[in-house]
C-alpha cells in the first residue's frame, strides 16, 4: 500500500473518530471538523487516483 493511500486512509479514520467525538459531546466544531476531514480524505484519494491514471496514460 503506497504511503499516499495510507495517509488518506488515516485521515478518513481520524475524521470519523473526531466526528463521533463531536456528536457524542454535542460539540459542533469537532463534528464539522470530522466531516471535513472525511471529505478531504476521500477527495484527496480520488484526485490522486485520477492523477495516477492520467500520468500512466500520458507516458
Amino acid at each position: 500500500m503506497p504511503w499516499r493511500d495510507l495517509v488518506c486512509l488515516v485521515t478518513v479514520i481520524v475524521g470519523a473518530v473526531v466526528f463521533l467525538y463531536g456528536s457524542n459531546y454535542y460539540d459542533a466544531t469537532f463534528g464539522w471538523s470530522g466531516v471535513s476531514l472525511v471529505v478531504a480524505g476521500l477527495v484527496a484519494e480520488i484526485i490522486l487516483g485520477v492523477y495516477g491514471t492520467l500520468r500512466k496514460r500520458g507516458s
